[in-house]
């Protein structure tokens, strides 16, 4: 009887996890808010694709597994506390703090093993005091980058937001990730070249249609 009764009340808890993260569906990523991004990405959505970033690494020096799970792990604070931006003029250690607090209590909400799983993850991507941690971080940045040439494509507007690529300058070093890194500024400059030559043709085109003035006096 006990033991149904314990049972119970762990699915209640898991249950109660299950429906907070599930909040991260509906948290939009407040960078894209502040600049006025037509229906931005969830935080959710943003995790997803760095997940399958890891998926998808091929270095074998690190643990791919590992990799994925930092990726569903670092962000779920969020489904709490928010997307705390840095344009929120919020301190780096007071944002840790809500975080820490939020991350208690998931935790608190899932068997012990689980628990001090989920939370030691994301300590360890919070301290990037491992190359998978290190290297999630980068998948991080470089999923944003890649949603703002998405962005960028679908308003038609190249270079609207540049300044998520400026910060980023610097930060990736992994071979993969630089690869990647390259594959996007190039198709990102192709986009710049034909929208530029679009524009153009545009403004040749209206000068064309102008009429025309006689520079003869009557």
């Amino acid at each position: 009887m006990a033991a149904a009764i314990e049972k119970t009340a762990r699915m209640k808890n898991m249950l109660q996890f299950l429906k907070l993260i599930g909040q991260l569906k509906r948290v939009p990523r407040t960078g894209w808010v502040y600049r006025k991004v037509k229906e931005p990405e969830s935080v959710s959505d943003h995790m997803y694709r760095m997940a399958m970033m890891s998926l998808t690494i091929t270095d074998p020096t690190v643990d791919k597994d590992r990799c994925i799970k930092l990726a569903l792990v670092h962000d779920m604070a969020e489904c709490i506390v928010g997307d705390i931006a840095p344009a929120d003029n919020i301190s780096k250690a007071e944002k840790h703090r809500r975080e820490e607090e939020a991350m208690k209590h998931l935790s608190s909400l899932v068997p012990e093993g689980l628990r001090q799983e989920i939370y030691g993850l994301w300590e360890e991507y919070e301290s990037q005091s491992s190359a998978e941690a290190r290297l999630v971080k980068q998948f991080d940045l470089l999923e944003m980058i890649l949603q703002a040439h998405e962005y960028e494509e679908l308003e038609g507007k190249p270079g609207r937001l540049q300044e998520f690529f400026d910060s980023t300058d610097g930060r990736f070093h992994h071979p993969d990730v630089l690869q990647l890194l390259s594959s996007l500024n190039e198709e990102r400059g192709k986009h710049r070249i034909s929208a530029d030559k679009t524009e153009n043709s545009g403004k040749s085109q209206a000068a064309a249609e102008q009429p025309q003035t006689s520079s003869h006096t009557s």
